[in-house]
């Protein structure tokens, strides 16, 4: 298969992430004879620095001419004063509405070998799978704003229509079919129109799926079970501004943020990146997890129907949690941990050599990750 994949490394660490998830990519272009063409472009501080826009047209048409897109971080601590025309974030929020990716997926697992980084206890955790299904393209994130002349007072407008909610709503609910048949609605209906309409909404859909169970919860309610209980959710199901919360609060669970991969999907494009933002205290220290971005790399081939391609990947991750092949996130300051880069070579590796045996792989060095 020739495949297009735009690559928008972004800012901060996202370039080192980024790039080890194409050396993923490249291994398994390598083994089963794929061709990958990476078409690389700019967004965030990077191109305001370098055009003056964090969203050039460029970085649009490339993107919406590739078959799958590769994203990386966005934002850098000069921007971060809130009273600027111009910051980074803004170009995330513009590309998902030029490129309409109204419905982003975060998975989140709790991985055996990780359980132990995870704040919570072993007991709760332990099984937890979960696919938060969350709106992005409407909500409060996407209405009016404005602040009064004299500063005093200022509001936004959250808006949704049933034809919003209805398409993201199916895919939710067609995924929990190939799960645990359960879907969490969670929202703040008790207080909001919009929760309402979601509601509403929600439930009429859900008569079209008689085999997949509809539970509804409060945002504050679900915020607490999700902590108490995790694994009684299976797909979860929100809004923009609530799924933004619900998925970092989901975060802690996996034992580190540095292994969330997402799905931003439309009917025509489909952008796949890691959770975590620019990390900028770390940019250039080759400490980054970069199994996030390695794992976004492997929703982006099933997205494209390479599952046995973005299973090697997976494999491959799970082999290096395995072998205690990680950074330091997750190793521990007062461990010796891999590299941002070796962890890459070690993915790549593993994924041209899958016939070796588990011995060979643990005579790998920390400082090499090379097979011997």
């Amino acid at each position: 298969m020739k495949v297009t994949i735009a690559v928008i490394p972004g800012d901060g660490i996202g370039p080192e992430v980024t790039n080890q998830a194409k050396k993923a990519l490249n291994a398994v272009a390598d083994i089963y004879n794929h061709v990958f063409i990476f078409k690389e472009a700019q967004i965030g501080a990077c191109a305001i620095e370098e055009t003056g826009n964090p969203l050039p047209e460029e970085t649009i048409e490339i993107c919406k001419k590739a078959d799958a897109i590769l994203y990386g971080a966005i934002g850098d601590p000069k921007y971060n004063d809130p009273s600027l025309k111009i910051r980074p974030e803004q170009a995330l929020l513009r590309l998902r509405q030029e490129l309409d990716l109204f419905c982003n997926i975060n998975p989140v697992r709790a991985y055996d070998q990780l359980i132990k980084n995870s704040p919570l206890k072993r007991q709760i955790i332990k099984g937890t799978d979960i696919a938060i299904y969350r709106e992005l393209t409407g909500g409060i994130y996407f209405g009016k704003k404005e602040i009064s002349r004299d500063g005093n007072s200022a509001y936004d407008v959250c808006s949704y229509t049933v034809d919003q909610i209805s398409r993201l709503t199916h895919l939710a609910f067609k995924a929990a079919q190939n799960r645990k048949n359960k879907v969490t609605l969670i929202d703040k209906s008790d207080v909001l129109a919009t929760s309402r309409l979601w509601r509403k909404t929600v439930t009429e859909i859900a008569k079209e799926y008689k085999d997949v169970k509809l539970e509804h919860l409060y945002a504050d309610n679900a915020a607490m079970k999700l902590i108490l209980n995790p694994k009684k959710f299976d797909v979860i199901l929100t809004e923009n501004f609530i799924g933004d919360i619900i998925s970092d609060e989901a975060s802690v669970i996996s034992g580190s943020i540095g292994l969330l991969a997402s799905s931003s999907i439309g009917n025509d494009n489909a952008l796949f990146a890691p959770v975590h933002g620019s990390f900028p205290e770390a940019t250039g220290k080759d400490i980054a997890n970069p199994l996030a971005s390695i794992l976004s790399a492997a929703l982006l081939l099933e997205h494209l129907g390479l599952h046995e391609e973005a299973d090697a990947i997976e494999r491959a991750v799970e082999k290096s949690l395995d072998l205690n092949i990680t950074t330091v996130d997750i190793k521990g300051e007062n461990k010796y941990a891999a590299a941002t880069s070796k962890v890459g070579d070690f993915i790549s590796d593993y994924i041209l050599n899958q016939e070796d045996s588990n011995l060979n792989f643990k005579n790998i060095h920390m400082g090499q990750s090379t097979i011997i």
